[in-house]
């Protein structure tokens, strides 16, 4: 070795595959520079603006300092091998850059560039980046990313302004889309983050890699993702179950819901669930809460960003405007927030503090005359919140920087927040209200400032649902039947021909479904003799090969109630659709309801509940949740149904049999799990629940064939 040589110092090992991107003790910027608004002069500021105690290399040979810092021409001629290399360079660069890097020993890097080449071979330049890294071990964040910012350990690797003087918080943000990223990371000094990461294109290192390190820091209270697709389901999967152990909330904002495949859908269960049932299914078995807005997800991290969880009750709210209380309640209602129910002791409570003319009732208008305003407010707060329905506390109203008013109120929440033991917000109703210092504030003292009416609302319905979730009893499936039954069904699903009706109405009776009595018959005798068996009324289907909806072709005759009227039946199925037919009995009148299970390639089996007959696409209405469940999980997913009601009786209409309902779903999820990878589609629609029960009438059964 030459004394021009430097020594390189590796140091000691990483605990974690993802500590040297994430948490290196030293970071190379490749391809730094001098030159203002370019990445290789911005990252370096970035980096150095956020405190980072680690050691900073810029390397570039046309310089021999950067911001500050000795230049190297090349990583080679670093005093020691960096963990994480900062890729500045263009698409056209970053092969060989990346080959040096790994040369020099590196074990994480960063590529803010797209990896796309206007006249690229194959493999294209992104498939070649990702099996050098692959292969040498090393972690990549992006490419076509925005970078990450490590507030534990003030680590900045970005181009982009984060707000340095933000301290560390305890949410955890990654986000696939770099916009989407930088309007949380960069804009609200509000947010109070542990990480920021913006993964781009996942060459190497997917969202779950970081969601699964995120979860080993204590600092982290709460998660917040926004994913287009998951490239690594598996370990998806268990970071949401790691999480859910760990009871950490996951937000998620998930992009591309519209069902695009569903066209191809063979059975209504495909085509009402689409591309986004399975992330449904997901998100249900483990709590995942669901936004549709930047928003949403904003406040909802803001509201879990503080560690106060709520217990059994709803919201109580205080106000300064009756018109804002009527304009709450009505959007509780639209989203499913419920209200604290005061009890008579707390009215009576209120009643000796509020000014004459004013109602003791949540939620409450507590500004009279103005009058002791900030004593009032204080008094009926504390009254609200020591009703045993209270869970959580918000005080309302559009507070400004600069006005004593507000300033009051946000005094009353401070001195509620301080003793509390349950969650106190603020909320605004209007999102553009100048609250930039108050807000700041309070958020700082424990008092997170959400707001739109709605959007607040949102975040606490999350609040309450993570809170039942975590409630849930353990969940016991129903045990699948003996082996010998689901051997002759995986034999019998893997021959080339479809099963009938017949045949998918005894595969739902061998796991436990009540279902229909039916028998095939290929002509009129047969017919006959099987009503005949089976006893009048009954009903009269197709049974054609290869007819898989069969009221969409006139293939279903109802109530035939003697001999005559099967006859005059038949002769016309067998005149329009041919001759093989199954004849079934009449079920008692009821609620329809459909069931179905589905095999998605990434997360498994899920079954579907859903409004059945004509509904079922009338209404689009469906919940859907991994395989298997138990009954308590099936009354979830009834719940969750806008026709749900319809099973308690409507317009003098009898109750149906809610519980025999829920025994079906919960076999139907065992049959999913059991049978799923020999099972493409299966629909039940209808299975009526009467008073007496539930019984599936009607099923299509399609096995998965490889392709």
């Amino acid at each position: 070795m030459s004394e021009s040589t430097p020594v390189k110092r590796p140091g000691p090992a990483a605990t974690h595959p993802l500590d040297p991107l994430l948490a290196p003790r030293s970071v190379a910027f490749v391809g730094a520079s001098q030159r203002p608004n370019s990445p290789g002069n911005d990252t370096v500021r970035q980096a150095l603006a956020g405190g980072f105690s680690g050691a900073l290399y810029p390397i570039n040979p046309r310089y021999s300092d950067v911001e500050g810092l000795s230049c190297f021409p090349s990583i080679d001629d670093l005093p020691e091998t960096v963990d994480h290399a900062v890729l500045c360079v263009a698409s056209e660069k970053i092969e060989a850059a990346l080959a040096q890097v790994i040369r020099h020993g590196a074990r994480a890097a960063t590529i803010f560039a797209s990896c796309y080449l206007e006249s690229d071979r194959e493999p294209i330049l992104s498939k070649r980046i990702a099996a050098m890294a692959r292969e040498a071990g090393v972690a990549i964040c992006g490419a076509n990313c925005m970078g990450f910012v490590n507030k534990e350990i003030g680590l900045r690797i970005a181009a982009y302004p984060c707000h340095p003087e933000a301290e560390v918080g305890p949410i955890t943000w990654i986000a696939q889309s770099g916009s989407v990223y930088g309007a949380l990371a960069f804009n609200d000094p509000r947010m109070k983050f542990n990480l920021c990461v913006s993964s781009g294109g996942e060459f190497v290192t997917r969202s779950n890699d970081y969601f699964e390190w995120a979860l080993q820091r204590e600092s982290t209270g709460v998660v917040g993702l926004f994913i287009e697709s998951i490239r690594d389901p598996e370990g998806f999967e268990a970071a949401l179950s790691e999480a859910a152990r760990r009871e950490i909330p996951v937000v998620v904002l998930k992009a591309g819901r519209t069902p695009a495949a569903a066209a191809m859908a063979r059975t209504h269960t495909g085509a009402l669930a689409g591309d986004d049932a399975a992330y449904r299914a997901l998100f249900e078995r483990y709590g995942v809460l669901r936004v549709d807005t930047l928003d949403e997800l904003a406040a909802a991290l803001l509201l879990f960003s503080h560690p106060a969880r709520p217990a059994a009750g709803g919201l109580a709210s205080i106000h300064d405007s009756g018109g804002e209380c009527e304009l709450l309640i009505d959007l509780a209602a639209d989203t499913g927030v419920p209200l604290a129910r005061i009890n008579d002791e707390t009215k009576q409570t209120l009643r000796k503090h509020l000014d004459p003319g004013l109602e003791p009732v949540n939620p409450l208008d507590a500004w009279g005359v103005g009058h002791n305003a900030v004593n009032i407010f204080e008094n009926c707060l504390e009254a609200l919140m020591a009703d045993p329905d209270s869970a959580a506390a918000v005080v309302v109203s559009d507070i400004r920087d600069g006005h004593y008013h507000h300033r009051n109120l946000a005094q009353v929440a401070k001195t509620a927040a301080e003793s509390a033991t349950m969650p106190v917000a603020f909320v605004t109703n209007y999102s553009g209200v100048d609250h930039r210092e108050i807000a700041r504030e309070l958020t700082e003292f424990g008092v997170p400032v959400l707001d739109g009416t709605r959007e607040a609302l949102q975040a606490f319905r999350h609040m309450f649902d993570y809170r039942d979730f975590l409630n849930r009893p353990k969940s016991t499936p129903p045990p699948p039947p003996p082996a010998e039954v689901t051997k002759r069904w995986r034999e019998r699903l893997g021959e080339p021909s479809p099963l009938d009706e017949v045949e998918s109405l005894s595969l739902l009776a061998d796991y436990g479904i009540p279902v229909a009595q039916a028998v095939r018959a290929a002509s009129e005798d047969e017919a006959l003799q099987a009503a005949a068996e089976i006893g009048y009324p009954v009903v009269l289907k197709t049974a054609e090969p290869g007819i898989e909806h069969k009221s969409e072709v006139g293939g279903v005759v109802l109530d035939l109630e003697d001999s005559e009227a099967l006859k005059a039946a038949y002769g016309d199925l067998e005149r329009r659709l041919g001759a093989h037919v199954s004849v079934s009995r009449r079920v008692p009148e009821g609620v329809e309801i459909a069931l179905g299970a589905i095999r998605d390639p990434q997360f498994g089996s899920y079954v579907m509940v859903a409004a059945g007959g004509v509904l079922i696409e009338l209404l689009a209405d469906s919940a859907v949740s991994l395989a298997p469940i138990d009954e308590n999980g099936a009354e979830r997913l009834l719940g969750n149904l806008k026709a749900r009601r319809l099973l308690d009786g409507l317009r003098g209409k009898p109750a149906a049999d809610v519980a025999s309902l829920c025994r079906a779903i919960a076999h139907l999820s065992v049959l999913a799990d059991d049978l799923g990878d020999a099972l493409e589609q299966l629909d039940v629609n209808p299975l009526i629940a009467s008073p007496d029960g539930c019984v599936a009438v009607d099923a299509l059964v399609i096995a998965r064939r490889e392709t």
